[in-house]
């Protein structure tokens, strides 16, 4: 439900700034039918034309900015929950090689790589991501492997491997979770919200009040809308519309579950 709620927040942001540039349309359409003659002369309109490309230059670079950063940390997010799947596979088969006496610890990964998942994509979306590890459960695991006795020198080399493995583990965790963080700023979203305003109400003014000017420009309040979606949707990469994919991490865990079981 929160997963839900998340993305229809987002939604109801970009619906909103559509209803805005389409109103700030028809208005400026409107105005243009009362304006007196000399203000819709041509050289009226070249100058309101350069300013208004200034203002769209400027609107499209901080677009573009806006949707690399969040993508950026789409991407970085994503890459290491696949790095943290790997992870917990390879820790798995090096308990495996080091021997029976790992039954424990291997039963203690699993259980650990569960909670994770289901803490992280809560099943039905019916509970907010919770990014912050259990760790209760993640030291019971680095204990039974710390409690390990090597026998020979295979054996301790394995220990030492494992010990290595869940120290990454830990801090790609603590990664994730420090990058829950809004990649997004704010305030340039607000600029370039209000830099839109001014865009459409000029473009509306100058345009020819007939039909096919004004769809032309509904069409591009959909357009930068959706931009807007899109940038708000990545910045929530475990709670809204494309979200990070949980099938690494549970193939991962229906390989410890038959393993272990």
């Amino acid at each position: 439900m929160m997963a839900r709620n998340a993305g229809l927040i987002i939604a109801g942001i970009a619906a909103v700034l559509f209803v805005v540039l389409v109103v700030i349309t028809l208005l400026g359409a409107r105005l243009r039918r009362v304006l007196p003659a000399e203000h819709l002369s041509s050289d009226s309109k070249d100058a309101v034309k350069l300013a208004l490309g200034l203002v769209a230059t400027m609107t499209a670079i901080l677009l573009g900015l806006l949707v690399s950063s969040a993508k950026t940390s789409f991407d970085t997010t994503r890459s290491e929950v696949m790095q943290m799947a790997a992870k917990v596979a390879l820790l798995d088969r090096v308990l495996l090689l080091y021997g029976p006496q790992t039954t424990e610890a291997r039963r203690a990964l699993r259980d650990s790589v569960a909670e994770g998942v289901r803490r992280t994509w809560p099943p039905n979306g019916q509970a907010p991501s919770q990014l912050n590890p259990n760790e209760h459960m993640g030291d019971a695991v680095y204990l039974a492997i710390s409690r390990l006795a090597p026998q020979d020198e295979a054996q301790r080399g394995l220990k030492t491997e494992a010990a290595s493995i869940m120290a990454q583990l830990a801090e790609l965790r603590v990664l994730i979770q420090a990058q829950a963080v809004s990649s997004v700023s704010k305030p340039l979203l607000m600029a370039v919200a209000l830099w839109l305003v001014v865009i459409f109400f000029g473009f509306s003014l100058m345009s020819p009040g007939n039909a096919t000017s004004i769809l032309a420009l509904i069409a591009g309040a959909f357009s930068v809308a959706c931009a807007v979606f899109i940038i708000l949707d990545l910045d929530h990469p475990f709670s809204s519309v494309v979200r990070i994919p949980s099938e690494p991490m549970l193939k991962v865990l229906a390989n410890l579950s038959n393993e272990t079981s």
